[in-house]
């Protein structure tokens, strides 16, 4: 199955969420902020702000109200700053400190739920029904994340048709969005179109998204052969931030640098000034003391680098 590739790409930005959430140390709100606003200015429209959990379990997001209220403060035009709110009151206090748009995560897998929130895919449903409800009475947005849609860490291979049904609840539920997640980047061309094909029996293709890790080096292979199949969305973190916690050492989300560079190539618009990025990359690289994770970022660095040399 082969659509038309895309003309325009949509890439939503989750590096000051996802690719943050497990970093060691404490990023400041102002280093967060910051990164933020650079990457506005580098023409990304939808930028994951922060995540609205108990700072128990996920400490590097207990400034989540400081965060948001200060980048709302000064809103970039058109750039949309959705958050994660994993129930009711999470969303009650993200709404509460100004989001106009929200995010709720499910996933594929029986063993990954159970295993992760200590309950059934069809009881982590039930639990978005209230925030989907109190979202559309507030006029918020709700984007759905559907995670190992490929592959499990705890049972493997997961079944294509079991991601389609989770999709189409989260659609059901109002999600205007549904992003489908390779957690453990274990996925590979034939498996993401397989996955993809069940999934577009239930959900439109203009409401998918993909989001895929870069663990085993497939996520850019993944975007192709999902931009094959029509999908126009895909997640992204600016230098590659974010680890995957179920593969030591292994890279986690796919970097921005290196999906503008592939869609560029085949003339596909993303509004992104590459450039602009990779100093975002390094910059934000810096201030956690390493060099970014993207080839494309690196690349770049290197290129000028060497052009200084020869001047």
């Amino acid at each position: 199955m082969s659509n038309p590739l895309p003309a325009r790409v949509r890439l939503v930005e989750v590096g000051p969420r996802d690719g943050l959430q497990n970093e060691k140390q404490l990023v400041p709100a102002d280093t967060k902020v910051e990164l933020i606003r650079r990457l506005a200015a580098a023409g990304l429209t939808t930028i994951e702000a922060t995540s609205f959990v108990s700072p128990k379990w996920v400490p590097q997001m207990g400034d989540n109200a400081e965060v948001l209220g200060r980048v709302l403060a000064a809103p970039a035009p058109g750039v949309d700053y959705p958050v994660l709110t994993p129930n009711l009151k999470g969303f009650e206090a993200a709404l509460a400190a100004g989001a106009r748009e929200v995010a709720v995560f499910g996933a594929a897998s029986e063993s990954f739920s159970q295993k992760n929130i200590n309950c059934s895919i069809a009881e982590s449903l039930e639990r978005f029904r209230p925030v989907t409800e109190a979202a559309r009475a507030a006029g918020v947005k709700v984007r759905g994340y559907v995670s190992c849609v490929v592959g499990c860490p705890y049972e493997g291979a997961v079944a294509p048709d079991k991601v389609a049904e989770v999709a189409e609840t989260l659609l059901a539920m109002g999600c205007y969005e549904i992003s489908l997640g390779d957690t453990i980047g274990s996925g590979n061309p034939l498996s993401v179109q397989r996955m993809l094909a069940a999934v577009m029996r239930r959900v439109p293709v203009a409401q998918l998204a993909g989001h895929y890790h870069d663990t085993y080096g497939m996520a850019l292979a993944n975007i192709h052969a999902s931009l094959q199949m029509g999908v126009a969305v895909y997640d992204a973190s600016v230098g590659g931030l974010g680890g995957c916690p179920y593969a030591a050492g292994a890279s986690g989300n796919v970097a921005t640098e290196d999906v503008v560079w592939l869609l560029s190539g085949m003339g596909i618009e993303t509004g992104i000034d590459l450039e602009c990025l990779v100093d975002t990359a390094a910059w934000i690289s810096a201030e956690l003391g390493r060099a970014p994770a993207s080839r494309v970022a690196r690349a770049v660095l290197a290129k000028r680098a060497m052009a200084a040399t020869t001047t």
